[in-house]
């Protein structure tokens, strides 16, 4: 990810309804979710404001859309959202790799699979 895209993405995610729905859709996984589930999430929103939200966070790479029958699902775009994370750092440990433990701690304890669950 290069400078103009992390200020795209970050661009996209100052608004307070546009980062509670990135966050939505990293929890929703990989097969996303509809619309208007989305706009349930997000407080009941009109189907013109996910919308518009939505085509926000698309233009910025964050998210992306596919069409099932008759519903859009929008799912998180993890490549770009890793890359936004790689993009800040990139630089951060300098050959001084406790300054970023914290971080790839922080990062590491998201993946840890969940307490008795099982994959079949």
């Amino acid at each position: 990810m290069d400078e103009k895209q992390a200020l795209d993405a970050f661009t996209a995610l100052s608004q307070e309804t546009r980062l509670r729905i990135v966050r939505f859709l990293v929890a929703a996984g990989p097969e996303g979710s509809a619309a208007g589930e989305i706009g349930q999430a997000m407080d009941g929103a009109s189907s013109s404001r996910m919308s518009f939200h939505l085509s926000h966070l698309e233009q910025a790479g964050l998210v992306l859309s596919r069409r099932e029958g008759r519903s859009i699902i929008y799912s998180a775009a993890y490549p770009a959202l890793s890359g936004l994370v790689e993009f800040l750092m990139r630089d951060c440990c300098q050959g001084h790799p406790e300054v970023c433990n914290p971080a790839v701690a922080a990062l590491s304890s998201c993946c840890e699979p969940a307490k008795g669950a099982s994959h079949a």
